[in-house]
């Protein structure tokens, strides 16, 4: 039996990631709201008034992403336990990238609707810049975790790319109905091997080690951006 996690001990940062988890499967039935809220703050043991200061936006729309965001969190964070540098590092490059994103597509695998209705409220203009940023986070992790040193240019394009097959992804996932998810897994593998050809062409191109100048300036205000 495992012991209950103290809240009390915790900022309300961590109460937020804390809490993610439950969120999401309370999401599934009743969306990003107040009620996935305090239902995943009485399943956790949790006081549902001060699980409500963990996400202090004004307005609906602005807590349902503070939820969302902290869900993402807590998915890096469990990614990150589960699959360190060393582990990943007895695998080939393009498995360490279908680990963990097959690790993240696991661990939302019973929670299709809760998926599909944070993508449709990240997807919203007002919302759309904080998903951009999220799914970049993820994605550098995801490449720190491959081991990834990449310094110039490279380190942009790996990133913008990982991102946005992992978004893709994603949108297959909310709608496969395939058996354990096998057509998202196939889309997957066929996505990887089209980034691990397009990485062999540009190091053709480029010389492998070759930088790009004038890039590598201008991505490098976007490299780390504020939180």
């Amino acid at each position: 039996m495992t012991d209950q996690p103290d809240f009390a001990d915790m900022t309300l940062d961590e109460l937020a990631i804390a809490l993610a988890p439950d969120i999401a499967a309370s999401a599934v039935f009743d969306g990003w709201n107040d009620t996935a809220l305090e239902a995943a703050a009485e399943m956790a043991g949790a006081d549902p008034d001060v699980a409500k200061l963990a996400f202090p936006a004004g307005t609906a729309n602005g807590r349902a992403m503070q939820m969302i965001e902290a869900w993402i969190r807590s998915v890096d964070k469990a990614m990150e336990a589960e699959w360190p540098q060393e582990r990943l590092a007895q695998l080939k490059i393009r498995e360490r990238i279908r680990t963990l994103v097959g690790f993240r597509l696991e661990a939302v695998a019973d929670i299709d609707e809760a998926v599909r209705r944070a993508l449709a409220i990240m997807a919203m203009p007002q919302n759309a810049p904080r998903a951009l940023k999220l799914g970049w986070e993820s994605a550098d992790l995801m490449w720190r975790l491959a081991g990834d040193r990449a310094t110039d240019y490279n380190h942009y394009t790996k990133r913008a790319i990982l991102a946005g097959l992992y978004s893709a992804t994603l949108a297959v996932f909310v709608n496969d109905d395939s058996e354990g998810k096998e057509d998202t897994y196939a889309f997957l593998d066929r996505r990887i091997e089209g980034v691990m050809k397009f990485e062999k062409v540009k190091a053709q191109l480029t010389g492998g080690d070759r930088e790009l100048p004038s890039l590598t300036r201008f991505l490098g205000r976007l490299r780390y951006p504020s939180r």
